[in-house]
């Protein structure tokens, strides 16, 4: 795939650096934090999301890099050891369950190395690759099985249920059941949902 160069971001300027070690911060202190302490977790996940719902819970440890891309609805469970790049939108809907050891990635950096690497980048004062990022979104009731990894651009539908270990490259429609690497719909809920 082609790239223009607006498609790529900068990730290593002083905003973006400062944004990741406070982020950095706040991940720590809420890994510290009492876990029967309400209160202060969600306050923290309020200071370091960029949207949060009612009835969301976050298992530690959990990792994120910039955390105000990151937006959850109501009645949202993440399992443990969960990692969030969100270079670009993370949106999590309603009635959402994210397993363990579940990764989503919004950035990635193109195949061909004339487009990743930066030529002369010592002297553009930037980092020698690039990266694009493309938003990631898991729509109501749906269930992300453990260990699996979401990529750029990737929509979960509505409904939808992917299977423990899968590497989601494309979206996946509602009311289905999808598993495997890569991942593919094995089965179709909608019939079963209207029943």
């Amino acid at each position: 795939m082609y790239y223009e160069m607006d498609d790529f971001l900068e990730t290593a300027d002083s905003s973006t650096l400062k944004l990741i070690a406070r982020t950095r911060e706040l991940t720590r202190e809420y890994y510290f934090s009492d876990y029967e302490d309400a209160e202060k977790r969600t306050a923290i996940l309020k200071e370091l999301l960029g949207g949060i719902g009612d009835n969301v819970e976050i298992d530690t440890p959990f990792h994120c890099d910039h955390g105000n891309n990151i937006f959850l609805g109501n009645d949202v469970i993440i399992g443990i050891n969960c990692t969030f790049v969100d270079n670009a939108e993370i949106r999590i809907g309603n009635r959402v369950l994210i397993a363990s050891n579940v990764q989503f990635y919004t950035s990635s950096h193109s195949v061909l190395s004339q487009e990743r690497l930066v030529p002369d980048w010592k002297e553009k004062g930037t980092t020698f690759f690039r990266t694009y990022a493309r938003p990631i979104e898991i729509k109501d009731n749906a269930w992300i099985g453990g260990g699996s990894i979401i990529l750029p651009g990737v929509t979960v539908g509505e409904n939808s249920v992917i299977g423990a270990g899968s590497v989601v490259t494309r979206s996946v429609p509602a009311n289905s059941v999808a598993v495997g690497n890569p991942c593919r719909v094995i089965r179709t809920l909608e019939e079963e949902i209207q029943a």
